[in-house]
């Protein structure tokens, strides 16, 4: 599994920097008290963007959702909606879990905010078939495996959350842990090798060179 490069739509861009959109991402839980699982979508491969990649249910802020908080989980109902076929209770319940923003050198950027939202009581995700054509829980865990094996496309920013989500091991002892938690905006740096890119963290090595 390449951890280390841009995925698809994480092309680099070598002009001027792209202003990110606003964005929002859910992360869909089950697994209450005992358990913990993902969904996870599989974009269609032909889409231009992402194509072909397992990622979190998520998609830009629309412009008549207006600004702000508000906006962000306005977008973050109607794309689990219309990517997931889920219909998620009042968003005020959301817990925010993270903000990441691409590097300056990706073609396409998005200032995304991460939810977490438990599954709600008799739900399943349904699939279009169009912009999503697969749906699957997973323990973060073996959603990484999958991908070291071969079976998963995963994106940077998808392994980096399940990286962390991996070390908890029930739905709700994430979503306590969240809520105290420090939004801190994370922007990965592109680092080049030779020829080759390397996307790096804040904190490790290369990032601040």
């Amino acid at each position: 599994m390449e951890i280390d490069r841009p995925g698809p739509g994480e092309e680099l861009n070598l002009g001027e920097a792209t202003v990110p959109r606003l964005a929002a991402t859910v992360i869909v839980l089950r697994g209450g008290g005992t358990a913990l699982e993902v969904l996870l979508v599989k974009r269609n491969p032909e889409a231009r963007f992402m194509g072909g990649a397992w990622v979190f249910p998520g998609g830009a802020v629309d412009r008549d959702e207006g600004h702000g908080e508000d906006a962000l989980r306005a977008a973050a109902v109607r794309e689990v909606t219309e990517e997931a076929g889920i219909r998620l209770p009042s968003p005020e319940g959301f817990v925010p879990y993270s903000r990441w923003t691409p590097p300056p050198q990706v073609k396409i950027r998005f200032d995304t905010w991460f939810y977490l939202a438990p599954l709600p009581a008799g739900a399943e995700p349904r699939v279009d078939g169009s912009e999503i054509v697969d749906a699957r829980w997973y323990a973060p865990a073996d959603a990484l495996r999958a991908a070291t094996d071969g079976q998963l496309l995963l994106v940077f920013p998808t392994i980096k959350h399940l990286e962390q989500l991996s070390s908890f091991g029930s739905a709700d002892a994430l979503l306590d842990h969240a809520r105290s938690r420090e939004i801190r905006p994370v922007e990965p740096r592109v680092v080049m090798s030779g020829e080759q890119a390397r996307v790096v963290l804040p904190g490790e090595s290369g990032y601040d060179g």
